[in-house]
């Protein structure tokens, strides 16, 4: 008798356990996120990550990702894209000319996954080391037949409900062809807007309640090396400040680490490795939020390689020998990190287009 009760006993725990499995890590992996970050090292192919972790005592911030895969960068009519068709590609899902902003090859506008996440109720946020107005950045915001309309870009801030922009670029707002002062009307829709003339950035203080626009420069913030140091800093800011805003729904965040880029433009391995290690530091903060929090994707990619960067024999850790191939982009495969609900889908090998596509379906948008 008491061999066939501990049978059923046993029998009823297996269908139990059958029927109502308990929470597993793969159950929570399958989760969708309530949160996106993403971060686009611009410029940063594999080589400037190996030169960022070499001089960094052998590590970085993105060795916590367990996810990585590579995107195939080209633009619609070139192998090697700019800074406009990479972003736009990430930003609205669309393979298209280099130097078109937020626009398809017929340069009509197309719709932004920040856009959509605006339109859905979602926070919305940008923070950049270079003018905001910038082809990545503006590629999330913008949309324009060519990228360096400045000026248009900004106007074009006052299109969506963006909750929060960091960067540079403060003249193109203000001190503007048309006389118009796009920070006034900022203002008045409810914006608390200012900049490092006013205050630094370290000593901002982010109401939750409303939106907040700051200028880090006139024109395009100076360099790590320089002194400029908010991005990790206000990187942490944004995601608290965007998780009070977006408590509700949710919210999305574009991270832009835009100098690593320049510094493969002027061929200079020190200016790479300094924005790299700038730009780490940010990851690391973002990751610190992402684990505490559960329910944040993180993506970490770039837009493409700059300058062909290689790292040469008799290189050691304490020192690396370098060279370059060109002071423009190139064509190589760009990593992907991924780190939260939803990063298994960044796996593998795929079109730079499929980023925005997956953050899409991740969010649940028509």
């Amino acid at each position: 008798m008491k061999k066939t009760i501990l049978l059923s006993i046993a029998f009823c725990c297996s269908f139990l356990a059958c029927e109502m499995p308990l929470e597993t890590e793969t159950s929570k992996k399958n989760d969708p996120p309530k949160n996106i970050i993403l971060m686009i090292g611009d410029g940063m192919g594999v080589t400037q990550i190996s030169a960022g972790l070499y001089t960094n005592g052998n590590k970085l911030h993105l060795e916590r990702f367990k996810v990585v895969g590579l995107h195939k960068s080209y633009a619609s009519n070139d192998l090697v894209t700019d800074s406009a068709a990479g972003a736009t590609a990430f930003a609205c899902g669309i393979k298209t000319y280099n130097g078109a902003v937020g626009v398809d090859t017929d340069t009509m506008p197309v719709k932004s996954i920040l856009e959509m996440a605006d339109e859905n109720g979602l926070a919305t946020g940008m923070v950049s080391t270079s003018t905001i107005t910038h082809a990545t950045p503006a590629s999330f915001i913008c949309h324009q037949n060519k990228r360096k309309q400045h000026q248009k870009n900004a106007a074009q801030f006052l299109d969506t409900d963006i909750d929060l922009f960091v960067g540079g670029g403060k003249e193109h707002f203000e001190k503007r062809e048309d006389g118009k002062n796009i920070s006034d009307s900022l203002k008045a829709k409810g914006y608390v807007v200012s900049d490092f003339f006013q205050e630094p950035i370290k000593d901002v203080k982010m109401d939750p309640t409303k939106p907040l626009a700051y200028y880090t420069a006139n024109t395009d913030p100076v360099t790590a090396a320089e002194g400029r140091d908010y991005l990790p800093g206000m990187s942490k800011k944004s995601v608290s400040f965007l998780k009070e805003r977006g408590k509700e729904k949710g919210f999305f965040l574009m991270i832009e680490g835009s100098q690593i880029d320049w510094g493969g433009h002027a061929n200079e391995s020190d200016y790479i490795i300094t924005e790299m290690h700038d730009f780490d530091k940010a990851v690391g903060h973002v990751m610190d939020f992402a684990e505490a929090d559960g329910e944040t994707l993180v993506i970490v990619t770039a837009d493409h390689e700059t300058g062909g960067y290689a790292i040469n024999k008799g290189s050691t850790m304490d020192s690396l020998v370098t060279a370059f191939t060109t002071d423009y982009h190139t064509a190589d495969l760009i990593p992907v990190f991924a780190y939260g609900p939803g990063a298994e889908n960044f796996g593998g090998i795929y079109e730079n287009t499929a980023i925005f596509d997956k953050m899409k379906m991740l969010y649940g948008f028509e």
